[in-house]
């Protein structure tokens, strides 16, 4: 279990870093009628406007993300076609929960609120695509990750 959870945190900062990327340049409209990064909505998550507060709250919750990944899905995902599948399916699970309930609410809108405001629109289908491209990357670097570990582990054996 101790394995899973260890490579599936690396695998989620490591999908985390592609995700914060595609957020640093991608834009949210203000409500003065300007845009924003979307990492910085996220740094507003914790009442900050700084884009580096942004990226380790983000890097945070991606670390968090992928160790519940493994915790939860760890021993279904073997292959990398599970790898890939169940990595789509917690992507979008998380652009719900994540992206469509506990952010906007936690920046004081309701939720579902990128769906429902048609000027928000264009942040709901990047969030979408940001979150599948998380997940396919978390399930594809876990796997890999795993089979990584698991030949060094056997290799190390072999030599004593």
């Amino acid at each position: 279990m101790r394995v899973r959870i260890t490579t599936s945190i690396v695998a989620g900062l490591l999908a985390g870093v592609v995700f914060g990327i595609l957020m640093q340049m991608m834009t949210a409209p203000t409500p003065d009628g300007g845009a924003m990064p979307m990492m910085g909505m996220v740094a507003q998550v914790v009442r900050s406007n700084d884009l580096a507060i942004g990226w380790l709250y983000h890097l945070f919750n991606s670390a968090v993300i992928g160790a519940i990944f493994g915790w939860l899905l760890g021993a279904r995902v073997q292959t990398m076609s599970a790898g890939l599948a169940w990595g789509l399916l917690y992507g979008f699970a998380w652009w719900i929960l994540g992206g469509q309930i506990l952010m906007p609410v936690l920046l004081g809108m309701s939720a579902f609120a990128t769906l429902i405001t048609p000027a928000m629109l264009p942040v709901a289908v990047g969030s979408l695509m940001g979150h599948l491209i998380y997940g396919l990357i978390l399930g594809v670097a876990f796997v890999w990750l795993t089979r990584q570990y698991t030949a060094a582990l056997a290799a190390q054996r072999g030599t004593r």
